[in-house]
């Protein structure tokens, strides 16, 4: 819940940096406020930045006031939409269930979901994170899904603007999991989904993370408000 039609330029910066980490086979995306997504999908067309919403509605229209549905990031230009997200989990009390429903809602209205997933503090000092974690893709991920059009992204919750980071080794470990579940459950596809690891990523710490098996991106939070610190990241990874 961050951006004001004020913050556009800032994410043109981001759009001329997408144009160039193309020939490198980066791609870049912005999932911003409903707001501002009309606007920031026009800006950016043509530039290679792609554009997306934080939440979608499981509905694809209806008499539910205030949601927004799939069909309508998809019509204001998105690309993407993040399901699931922890903040969701925790502050709106979204069930695994639900996420799939929302992300089968995407698939429908021709958008990538986002899946996140992720564990608590307590979850992982009690032995429980690889547990929670894959419960939640499991009860998350929509059961069928073409190639390329389904994206998870592992975001420790207690890691999200804390400054905190998992080691290496525990995110290897979680992403090789999750890796593992997918191609048990859907073979070859399986082993095609992106993971993100999400949670404190920035300029100084994005290469080591970037660089671990099964780690083919990166969902950004408090280093995406501003070009600078998102485009540190992007500058980590080209390095």
């Amino acid at each position: 819940m961050n951006g004001l039609k004020a913050a556009l330029p800032e994410a043109d910066l981001i759009a001329q940096a997408a144009k160039a980490a193309q020939t490198l086979s980066v791609q870049l995306a912005i999932c911003s406020p409903a707001t501002l997504l009309a606007a920031l999908s026009d800006n950016s067309a043509g530039t290679g930045l792609l554009t997306g919403g934080q939440d979608c509605h499981e509905k694809a229209s209806g008499a539910h006031t205030g949601d927004i549905s799939a069909t309508m990031i998809k019509d204001a230009g998105g690309h993407f939409v993040i399901v699931g997200h922890s903040e969701r989990r925790a502050d709106h009390g979204e069930t695994s269930d639900l996420v799939r429903a929302k992300a089968q809602a995407a698939l429908d209205a021709g958008l990538v979901p986002i899946i996140c997933v992720g564990e608590t503090r307590a979850e992982r000092e009690a032995g429980q994170a690889e547990t929670v974690v894959l419960a939640q893709v499991e009860g998350s991920v929509p059961e069928i899904f073409p190639e390329g059009h389904l994206v998870i992204a592992y975001e420790p919750v207690w890691a999200i603007g804390t400054g905190l980071v998992p080691s290496a080794a525990d995110v290897l470990a979680m992403h090789g999991a999750i890796h593992e579940s997918l191609v048990s459950r859907f073979g070859d596809l399986g082993a095609k989904i992106q993971l993100l690891y999400g949670g404190s990523v920035n300029g100084n710490n994005a290469g080591d993370l970037l660089r671990l098996a099964h780690v083919d991106g990166a969902l950004v939070g408090g280093a995406s408000l501003t070009a600078d610190g998102f485009l540190k990241i992007l500058h980590a990874i080209q390095e």
